[in-house]
């Protein structure tokens, strides 16, 4: 079964994704609402109702809508078990199952750590929702992590069914890509995934989801382990890197600079 899921934008580049209930007609969950007000204004669109939230880590872009879409529904709040998050009614762990049975939603949680080091990832019915851990063409700052914790969780990631579509929280991908033809420089995927961004961005459109098929071939952080990434991550340190965590961490890093 593939879930109709549709972006709402947030602030200047955040997005918040609202999935159709299979089994409950006109019940939406949303996921990361960092903002109450565009969800509200969606919801009053489509003359849907909210019936559950979905928290992958607690920046505030991804939470801070959570009590203001509290005070119009009483629907469960589930998400990682971090202090830093209130309003939690359901703690969601690593290889737990996420049930929402009266909706026909089932979800594995995945433990992402690096971006923060409790974000969590859901992951069913072929839709991978990734917060701020892997982006396309590209992964999320290292806040309270380490390189080795984030190589593997972008592993575990990257290791998912290659069908998987990825809902990530931000529009990233242009500049993402700009680093990865860095990395890449004759990477014809990466050439040819850029131009159809910049289609999509001309019209006004998201370039998400993607898929985890095209991030293996794009994303240079899912792809430590080629032979021209180490070369480039080599380079860019002036020492050899092997070792895929070492390989991660020198990318990470030149990101941070990138400019």
């Amino acid at each position: 079964m593939h879930l109709n899921v549709h972006p709402v934008r947030a602030f200047s580049d955040n997005y918040i994704w609202l999935i159709d209930a299979p089994r409950a007609r006109d019940q939406l969950v949303a996921v990361d609402p960092g903002d109450a007000a565009p969800v509200i204004a969606e919801l009053q669109r489509s003359g849907a109702s909210l019936a559950a939230i979905l928290l992958t880590h607690h920046h505030s872009d991804h939470i801070g809508g959570v009590p203001e879409l509290l005070r119009h529904w009483d629907v469960p709040v589930i998400g990682p078990d971090d202090d830093r998050i209130a309003h939690l009614t359901r703690t969601a762990h690593d290889g737990e199952r996420c049930e929402l049975a009266d909706m026909g939603l089932s979800f594995e949680i995945l433990q992402v750590p690096g971006h923060t080091l409790s974000h969590i990832a859901f992951y069913g019915h072929g839709a991978l929702f990734c917060g701020d851990t892997l982006f396309s063409a590209g992964c999320g700052r290292m806040f309270e992590g380490t390189p080795t914790q984030m190589n593997a969780s972008l592993t575990k990631l990257r290791n998912l069914p290659s069908e998987t579509r990825m809902y990530c929280g931000h529009e990233y991908t242009a500049a993402n890509l700009r680093f990865a033809l860095a990395v890449e420089p004759a990477n014809s995927a990466a050439l040819e995934y850029q131009q159809r961004v910049q289609r999509l961005q001309a019209a006004g459109t998201p370039s998400l989801p993607s898929t985890l098929a095209l991030e293996r071939q794009v994303n240079p952080f899912l792809r430590c382990d080629e032979p021209g990434v180490a070369a480039a991550a080599s380079a860019h340190a002036g020492k050899p890197v092997r070792e895929s965590a070492e390989v991660f961490a020198v990318l990470r890093a030149w990101k941070d600079g990138f400019r």
